[in-house]
């Protein structure tokens, strides 16, 4: 019945949809945080060969969700899947230290694509219910976060498995797309 109404909801008024890529190195949880905000629990998940794509709706806005495989070999294949988005989140696993200057390469080389100029950038500090995650202030630093000066971004502590903090940087990427607040 649910399904239903919500599909009569969208009939009558139709809402807009917003295209959101979601990458981040093998193992930060992408796909766990994607499939979290999509069914609402965790599900058994295997490395990203590619993409996966599902579309969210989050008080009434459609977001059309692609997450893209974090392994070396498929982070060149990230830019064929940027045209059209209007946000990127990059999945950061915050107990990952050793590989933080990886993702700041990854992160500069994409925010620099010609297809990213109008994006939004949300940084989920993921695992962040783990012990010695690097604190959100300690991964802006490492990613050098204050120097984006072309796009507005905003880091949000979370963690993939509770749900912690995933819906406050869903609610901060309606916002800033949409142009007002999602309340």
């Amino acid at each position: 019945m649910g399904a239903f109404m919500s599909r009569f909801w969208f009939m009558l008024f139709p809402a807009k949809e917003y295209k959101i890529v979601v990458v981040g190195l093998d193992n930060a949880g992408k796909t766990t945080t994607l499939y979290k905000l999509h069914l609402g629990e965790v599900v058994t998940t295997h490395p990203t060969v590619g993409s996966n794509v599902e579309e969210l709706v989050y008080k009434n806005i459609r977001f059309e969700v692609w997450d893209l495989g974090g392994q070396d070999r498929l982070r060149t294949s990230w830019a064929t899947y940027y045209r059209g988005t209007h946000a990127v989140i990059v999945v950061i696993d915050s107990t990952d230290r050793a590989r933080i200057t990886i993702m700041k390469e990854e992160l500069f080389r994409l925010l620099g694509h010609e297809d990213l100029q109008q994006s939004v950038v949300l940084v989920f500090a993921n695992k962040q219910d783990l012990k010695d995650a690097m604190t959100p202030v300690e991964i802006t630093d490492a990613l050098s976060l204050h120097s984006i000066k072309n796009h507005d971004w905003h880091i949000q502590a979370c963690s993939a498995l509770t749900g912690d903090g995933l819906y406050d940087g869903l609610g901060w990427i309606a916002q800033h797309v949409t142009g007002k607040a999602t309340s």
